[in-house]
């Protein structure tokens, strides 16, 4: 069991969500400690939203800066047309299928907003 690794599969278009919740206990969890490790993946609708809004980019970086591990569902990123802008950011964008399903299978910590 990995009992101090959180997953934070964020796929809300919401960015009163994404504010308030998604990037609020995420950063807050790896500065206070509660997680000594977190995976944050960006997947579905929440990729567009992220492009769409500067304060939220601005948000990712932090979380890399925190040393949180940022990820973005490829296929998705695909369909929106935003691979490059996502790795530009410096998300790692790759197919999340199996990833997730490894994540869930080797007992982490899964929060999906």
């Amino acid at each position: 069991m990995n009992k101090d690794t959180l997953v934070v599969l964020w796929t809300s278009g919401d960015l009163e969500v994404a504010k308030n919740m998604v990037y609020m206990y995420t950063l807050n969890s790896k500065k206070k400690g509660w997680w000594e490790n977190i995976n944050f993946i960006i997947w579905g609708p929440s990729s567009k939203l992220l492009i769409d809004t500067p304060e939220l980019q601005e948000k990712i970086k932090e979380f890399i800066r925190e040393g949180i591990k940022v990820e973005a569902c490829k296929a998705c990123a695909d369909n929106y047309g935003i691979a490059d802008n996502l790795e530009k950011l410096g998300v790692e964008v790759k197919y999340m299928g199996q990833p997730l399903t490894d994540y869930i299978k080797e007992g982490y910590g899964v929060l999906s907003l």
